[in-house]
């Protein structure tokens, strides 16, 4: 693996976990964070650090002086954090899959060049897929990533396994991104596609993806039916004392350190 898509030991592991949770049911125990040192030989910060990781991503609830366990799935996907649609699937109960509609390299548009950092025209792997659970369409998804990415799409398994898993495992580290929610009129061929009716509201959410050096990686548009999809929001009342605003930013960005200097 190249220096540049490098993935650390912690991140890794938590790939790994989230893997076997995929398996699993809600409150069965995970192993402890001694037994993850023996598993994969690293230290105990490390294995802490991997499971503060899947903490903050709600897959797991840590009780002290009992353990870890895997968590209940959440009623709506948060806003903040950002599952795969295989995981978050899973963690709901339900079968995830994808019907793929196209799987191609092009050179990109103006647009998806401006939104991923690239030159105009240059190669970008485009994939378009049809969401499932349980056999029933839950979005309809648009994705354009970079060229260097073209390799682990191209050969993954997609029908049944997740994009993000395929790409963590060929070292591309998905770290943070924006996005932007609206509501929209499905078309006739969405219509079709996600099996209602023309002019059906639409919850369309457009993101851009990067990694953890900043490379704007994936740029993905879904489209989900209003009556099958829901996100939570989490938010803060403006106008609070600023002192209390600052101590309370101060804690967040406390806790969202990891707990090792692996970065």
């Amino acid at each position: 693996m190249s220096e540049m898509h490098y993935q650390p030991q912690y991140r890794q592991i938590a790939q790994a976990l989230r893997e076997r949770i995929s398996t699993l049911r809600p409150g069965e125990r995970l192993p402890s964070d001694a037994q993850l040192c023996a598993e994969f030989g690293v230290s105990r910060m490390t294995a802490r650090n991997a499971m503060h990781r899947l903490a903050e991503d709600g897959l797991i609830r840590r009780e002290p002086g009992r353990g870890s366990f895997v968590a209940k799935p959440p009623a709506h996907r948060r806003t903040n954090r950002l599952m795969t649609f295989t995981q978050e699937m899973i963690r709901a109960g339900r079968v995830p899959s994808s019907r793929v509609l196209t799987r191609v390299i092009r050179p990109s548009s103006i647009a998806e060049a401006a939104s991923l950092g690239i030159p105009a025209r240059q190669a970008v792997v485009h994939l378009r897929r049809i969401r499932l659970a349980d056999e029933q369409p839950i979005a309809l998804e648009s994705t354009v990533l970079i060229g260097a990415c073209a390799e682990a799409v191209m050969t993954a398994n997609l029908a049944h396994g997740s994009l993000h898993e395929a790409l963590g495992r060929a070292g591309f580290v998905l770290s943070r991104g924006s996005g932007t929610i609206a509501a929209a009129a499905a078309t006739a061929e969405e219509a079709r596609l996600l099996d209602i009716r023309t002019a059906d509201p639409l919850l369309v959410e457009r993101r851009v993806i990067r990694d953890n050096q900043g490379r704007e990686i994936e740029v993905t548009t879904s489209a989900y039916p209003a009556d099958r999809y829901a996100l939570e929001v989490q938010f803060e009342v403006e106008g609070r004392e600023p002192e209390a605003a600052m101590t309370e930013v101060a804690v967040e960005e406390a806790d969202r350190m990891p707990v090792g200097a692996i970065r």
